[in-house]
């Protein structure tokens, strides 16, 4: 028996210069797979979702669609996702047609979407001016840097603004791909989907894999030779009159300086690298978290627990269970 499929939405694609192909494609399959699963419930016309790519093409750089899972009936999409970049935001190419496009197809109507560094894309348009958006937690401070008035949270790997949905991490496209599959096909095709795919429903935080990247390029001399003391020392003693007198600073000057430079206080620095050497410990090692604790600067095991939970996410027998690599 012939099944003639509902397209209850259509999601377009954009293949922008040196964009993820991976995504592109994987996030093809996993529309296509959700519709499988939704055509085994026995129903004469089951839903399915209509994947289109789009390009943009001539001298005027206008937009046109080059793939179409279900051709022809005439285009309207509900959703459009600019997936992740294969090149650093710094060195993608501006994108006025994809975005003078996105701008239109917004205003009819249509979701606007992002993975990674599509953020970029979307700040183009400037829809995300006021609202908060998430990308790679490595793009965040570029980001906010580009666009300042988006209110950036890497915290979390996929922000559902209704009508303006950012995902996190490069391969976050599964996430945000569930969580389209949850709102046009339900949640029960949802998780079949995740089942099918051996991969987890949305509901991730970017958190736990996030890494302590310091500013080192800012250009103050007498701040960068305290930071770089600092990650020797792996930042045992932070005491703001001695890291002050290193960098032959007045105390007011020092902290001033510093968080210009870092973007942090001097604490919450020293927090950062202690708890990196943590992470690491906890990932290679099997030592007691008591030792590891005591090893990287805290005595009280307690305020350790607490302070790694609140800066990862995970508790340190949570993180180590997730990402320990110890035999």
């Amino acid at each position: 028996m012939t099944v003639n499929p509902k397209i209850v939405a259509e999601i377009g694609l954009l293949i922008y210069p040196d964009a993820q192909l991976a995504a592109v494609h994987g996030l093809t399959d996993l529309f296509r797979i959700a519709g499988d699963m939704a055509a085994t419930h026995d129903e004469p016309n089951p839903p399915a979702i209509r994947v289109t790519h789009w390009r943009q093409a001539g001298p005027e750089h206008s937009v046109e669609c080059v793939y179409d899972s279900y051709p022809g009936e005439p285009h309207r999409p509900s959703h459009l996702i600019a997936p992740p970049s294969l090149v650093m935001p710094d060195r993608m190419q501006p994108m006025h047609g994809f975005a003078a496009w996105l701008i239109q197809r917004h205003a009819e109507g249509s979701t606007l979407c992002s993975v990674c560094a599509g953020a970029f894309l979307l700040g183009e348009t400037g829809l995300l001016e006021g609202r908060e958006a998430t990308t790679h937690w490595a793009f965040a401070d570029a980001l906010a840097e580009r666009f300042p008035s988006i209110k950036v949270d890497v915290d979390r790997m996929v922000i559902d603004d209704s009508d303006i949905i950012t995902a996190g991490g490069i391969l976050a496209w599964t996430d945000l791909g569930l969580t389209l599959v949850e709102r046009l096909l339900g949640p029960a095709v949802m998780l079949e989907t995740a089942r099918f795919l051996l991969i987890d429903p949305p509901g991730r935080a970017q958190r736990p894999y996030n890494h302590f990247v310091p500013r080192l390029d800012h250009g103050d001399a007498a701040i960068l030779g305290v930071q770089h003391w600092l990650q020797a020392t792996g930042a045992k003693d932070h005491a703001v009159p001695a890291l002050a007198a290193r960098a032959k600073l007045e105390e007011r000057t020092f902290l001033r300086r510093f968080r210009k430079a870092t973007g942090l206080r001097p604490t919450e620095y020293a927090q950062q690298i202690r708890i990196a050497k943590a992470r690491e410990a906890l990932e290679r090692s099997r030592r007691p978290i008591e030792q590891i604790a005591w090893e990287v600067g805290y005595g009280d095991p307690s305020a350790f627990r607490k302070l790694f939970q609140r800066l990862t996410g995970l508790a340190p027998a949570d993180y180590r269970r997730r990402f320990g690599v110890a035999a």
